[in-house]
This record gives C-alpha cells, structure tokens and sequence, in this order.
C-alpha cells in the first residue's frame, strides 16, 4: 500500500499547476520536462559516454543514429531510473556554433520501474496510472496497442501498452514490456513498467523502421 500510495503521489506532480494542462512541456518526471537541457542534470563528459554505450539500440530504425538515449541511474522517490532522447550531433573542436547547446535539449522523458518476471504485476500498476492520468488530461485521446518487441529479432518478446495523444501529435505512454527470457538475461535487459513523455518529432521517428 505505502508503494502504491508513493507511486499516485509522484503522478499528481506529472502534472503542471494546472491539472487539466494539454502541453506535455508542462508535464514533469522527478522533476524533468521535454525542453530541460539534459545538461542540467549530467555532465557533457557523461552524455557522450551513454551515446556511445548506447548507439546499437535503435540499429532498426531507418536512421537510427538520428537521436540517442541517455539513462540516468540515480535515487529517484519513485523510478528505479529515467532515460532521455536527444539530438545525436557530433561535436567539433575547430568552430562552436551558439546554439551547441540545444543538442542536449530533452525531446523525452522516460521513467522506468522494473517487474523483471512479475507482467501481471506490471499490468495492474499501468491500469492504475492510466486512470489517475486520464483524469488529468481529460481532453487527451486515449489508445491502447500491443505488438511484438522490435528491438528482438525473435518476436518472442512484447510491449502492452496505452498512450494518451494530444492536439499537438505529442503524448504520454505508459507501457509494460516483457522480455522473452532468454533474450533478457543475454542482453542484461530489464523490463516492467514506462512513463514516457514523448514529441511528435521523437514519434515520427521511432515509427520509421528498416
């Protein structure tokens, strides 16, 4: 109960001052929005090194080094980490362009609580933060989708999942992913629950597959 009670208190401040927002900039995961400078919260040295340990994951998508996911692995309240996708441009020691910054810019948000071999589990805790969610952002178009895994060959493992669509082609997911176990262990993957706060630009591509 006391789990529970922590997870729908973190949910309340998802949301801006205004319950009833339709921007998903005035959304918040532990504190962190689409926009935030992902430079606010790591070190430009560590970035460049989740790029790099990560630059395989999206090697099914038709430009898969258009973007780059960053983890951030520390003591969150209620997620056991978060992730971050950003541009993927390359730096230049020669010239500096004044916007370099804006490569670091967040287009989403990820939290993530593990249900390694516990679905159902996972399944329960999602239901749950649709609801609270679907009250908050009562004007957002709710759809529930599940397909096979992209990222396993196999197809053995899946996503189940209900994302809420605003106006502007941006949304909030809330998903459960469940690893074919094998495959899991292998890759060293975990899997359970996701709140992701996600553009449309950031959509857009992550449909687009080889």
């Amino acid at each position: 109960m006391k789990k529970l009670l922590i997870l729908l208190f973190s949910l309340f401040f998802l949301s801006s001052p205004s319950v009833f927002a339709d921007d998903i900039s005035d959304i918040e995961i532990e504190g962190i929005s689409i926009g935030d400078s992902l430079l606010d919260y790591m070190t430009e040295e560590v970035i460049l090194e989740e790029i790099e340990r990560n630059k395989h994951d999206y090697s099914y998508l038709n430009e898969p080094d258009k973007y780059a996911e960053v983890y951030l692995r520390i003591d969150f309240p209620t997620y056991d980490y978060l992730s971050f996708m950003i541009r993927n441009k390359g730096t230049n020691k020669y010239i500096t362009n004044k916007n370099e910054n804006q490569k670091y810019t967040i287009l989403s948000v990820r939290g993530i609580i593990r249900y390694n071999e516990d679905f159902d589990s996972c399944i329960q805790k999602r239901d749950e933060i649709v609801e609270s969610l679907s009250m908050m952002f009562p004007n957002a178009i709710k759809d529930e989708w599940f397909q096979s895994h992209s990222g396993d060959p196999s197809g053995n493992s899946i996503i189940d999942a209900i994302s809420l669509l605003f106006d502007s082609g941006d949304y909030v997911q809330v998903h459960c992913s469940n690893w074919e176990e094998t495959f899991r262990i292998k890759n060293n993957y975990s899997e359970g629950l996701s709140i992701t706060i996600r553009s449309k630009e950031m959509d857009s591509w992550l449909t687009d597959r080889k």
